[in-house]
């Protein structure tokens, strides 16, 4: 029996509240919202999308709403990783000022220069620019 085979995986994450997160996302990193989800007066769901990268952001309320048994499970951080280009990474630099910085631009062991943020629904986002391709 053959395997399934893998298309693409996206993270889904989970926030209090949406409309915080958007600016950091859209007008800070040019992402773009491809759907957008109302639940009640506020959204609920929200793909961002740019270039081969997608994240999903679902609201604790949304999801207590649609599968009341998720809304249950803990609470907690996702670190998220994203790899950009070398020639872009200084000017990520500066597109990230006045967001509080949990890890301060370094040059890695492994040959990436990393910078680290906190998102404003309190995920880490990790974003990495290689020299040469990453070690597999």
């Amino acid at each position: 029996m053959e395997k399934p085979r893998t298309k693409k995986m996206t993270p889904v994450l989970s926030v209090n509240a949406i409309e915080p997160v958007l600016p950091f996302w859209v007008d800070r990193l040019g992402f773009q919202k491809t759907v957008e989800v109302p639940e009640g007066d506020r959204l609920g769901f929200v793909i961002l999308v740019k270039g081969g990268v997608e994240v999903m952001y679902q609201s604790w309320a949304s999801i207590e709403k649609d599968v009341p048994q998720m809304a249950k499970e803990p609470r907690g951080t996702t670190f998220l990783f994203l790899e950009i280009e070398p020639a872009d990474f200084d000017e990520l630099v500066k597109q990230l000022e006045g967001t509080e910085v949990v890890l301060p631009v370094r040059k890695t062991f492994y040959g990436a220069r990393e910078v680290g943020v906190r998102e404003p629904g309190g995920n880490i986002v990790t974003f990495a620019a290689f020299e040469q391709a990453p070690p597999k």
